[in-house]
């Protein structure tokens, strides 16, 4: 009789979780984002999206971009869903209410809403297309995270107030 026993079960499941190990090994290691594009913009506001979606960064927070479910110019996320951008979204109503909160970075107006779940909701202003990025709680505290959203935007999105 052997003092080191195994349990009967532990031998045979051996092949099934190097099997489970090695496909999850495989795997791309990012997720999807399912992302809704907004409404169908006029043309000229979905080329100026469109511009926006090439000049994108590829990290934002420290988070790699991930790709979006539908696939459009009208959307971009980065650390699955942690931030997800809408480009062509129509003109929040709260955009008229003064004692709405909004901060400036890099030449770009965004207007600052607060979300039920700790998150946040951020909105260009005074663009020719407006432009919101949705923000988890876990990130929302990044003072940089609008860096580079704000630098692309300002470079494909002009100054203006848009009709849509």
């Amino acid at each position: 009789m052997s003092l080191h026993r195994r349990p009967p079960g532990l031998l045979a499941a051996l092949p099934a979780l190097a099997a489970v190990v090695s496909v999850a090994g495989c795997t791309s290691g990012g997720s999807q984002a399912r992302v809704a594009p907004p409404p169908a913009p006029p043309a000229e506001v979905a080329g100026l999206c469109a511009a926006l979606h090439g000049e994108l960064p590829r990290t934002v927070a420290g988070l790699e971009r991930t790709p979006v479910v539908p696939e459009s110019d009208l959307t971009a996320a980065w650390g699955g869903s942690a931030i997800v951008l809408r480009c062509g979204i129509p003109k929040p109503a709260k955009m008229l209410d003064p004692k709405q909160d909004g901060v400036e970075v890099n030449d770009v107006g965004w207007l600052l809403e607060k979300l039920g779940d700790g998150g946040f909701r951020f909105t260009t202003g005074a663009r020719l297309a407006y432009t919101e990025v949705r923000v988890d709680k876990e990130h929302a505290t990044d003072a940089g995270m609008l860096v580079g959203l704000s630098a692309a935007i300002a470079r494909t999105v002009p100054a203006g107030i848009s009709s849509y």
